[in-house]
């Protein structure tokens, strides 16, 4: 069983990628479902193949607001929900 995406917000959430050797986050289309959960999407040109994920695609994670070094602040995927 699946919820409506179409009952929620689209937003971008950003995931961290694994086995970068640095912090490296990928901008994720999401869809907030209810109380801060959030379905991720799967951006164009995703492989699987080439980037691991911390949460693949259509995981529902909660999230967390984060200061990038560049002083933008983003919504980031920290637990599966």
């Amino acid at each position: 069983m699946s919820a409506d995406p179409a009952s929620g917000t689209d937003r971008t959430v950003y995931v961290r990628l694994l086995a970068e050797g640095t912090n490296v986050w990928r901008p994720a289309p999401a869809t907030e479902l209810s109380d801060g959960v959030y379905q991720l999407g799967e951006p164009s040109g995703f492989d699987p193949r080439t980037e691991l994920w911390e949460f693949p695609p259509h995981t529902r994670v909660r999230h967390a607001t984060k200061k990038f070094a560049d002083g933008t602040e983003a919504l980031v995927a920290i637990a599966i929900a």
